[in-house]
């Protein structure tokens, strides 16, 4: 989306910077972006390297597809050069089982700062892991081939990458049920229709479709953005009236600020 110099490129990841828009491409299409260990450290240093100006972040994917999700490599029994394979985590303490895949869904959690904005843009496949990539960030932008689907329960795992917390306030416990035990395709008219998608849009359109969308994220004000994500983000586990308070504290805030006052 941007030709300018990469801030970060590696193991699977290219980062770029375009003034507060900060785009991060999975650039492994040959595997069909299917993710590994290293590709989830250097997505969690990305969101290390971003710099303050950044207000959004766009996650896109080359290829036909978003993501495939984990490299089956990882079921193999020597899984990956230099990383402990499946079989040697669950040899292991539960505390360093534990440890483990903490940091791995350190790749999946920056995506909701309340100082960024962050938009997925997904074509072709999204499974498993990529599913739940998609679900880290705020807002989902679907090509008309996109299709989604955890699969981890086929696998005899459960989804343990973030994705559950979103997928149940987006759709819901009974269909994010479904869906997760179940492993079958929601294409993108179910996820619009669901509200797993914001929009969808011809795939060809996709790119555009996001940058459109980073530029009217950009046209307010960035603590009035920063203030209202908070708010929304704080609702569900608030009752109506500790919502009603936030408000009142946050539009204080806000008013304080414009008026040159400091607290």
């Amino acid at each position: 989306m941007t030709s300018h110099a990469p801030v970060l490129d590696k193991d699977g990841i290219r980062l770029t910077v375009d003034d507060a828009v900060a785009t991060v491409t999975l650039n492994g299409p040959a595997k069909r972006n299917a993710q590994s260990p290293a590709l989830w450290r250097a997505l969690t240093e990305a969101g290390r390297s971003l710099p303050g100006s950044v207000r959004v972040v766009v996650l896109r994917a080359e290829g036909t597809s978003f993501s495939a999700g984990l490299d089956r490599q990882a079921f193999t029994p020597e899984g990956f050069d230099g990383e402990p394979s499946f079989l040697d985590m669950a040899r292991g303490s539960h505390e360093e089982l534990d440890a483990t895949i903490a940091a791995y869904q350190e790749a999946f959690t920056w995506w909701r700062r309340n100082d960024l904005v962050s938009i997925a843009a997904v074509q072709g496949h999204a499974i498993g892991a990529g599913f739940q990539l998609a679900l880290a960030c705020d807002l989902r932008i679907a090509a008309e081939d996109a299709q989604f689907a955890m699969r981890e329960t086929s696998l005899g795992l459960v989804p343990d990458l973030t994705g559950t917390h979103r997928l149940t306030h987006l759709v819901g416990y009974a269909r994010a049920l479904e869906i997760c035990a179940t492993g079958r395709f929601v294409h993108a008219e179910e996820a619009e229709r669901t509200g797993l998608a914001n929009l969808v849009v011809p795939a060809g359109q996709l790119d555009a479709a996001a940058r459109d969308l980073a530029a009217a994220l950009l046209a307010a004000p960035r603590d009035a953005v920063v203030e209202t994500k908070a708010l929304l983000a704080g609702a569900a586990s608030r009752t109506y009236e500790e919502q009603r308070a936030a408000e009142r504290a946050a539009q204080g805030r806000r008013l304080r600020d414009l008026a040159g006052l400091s607290d």
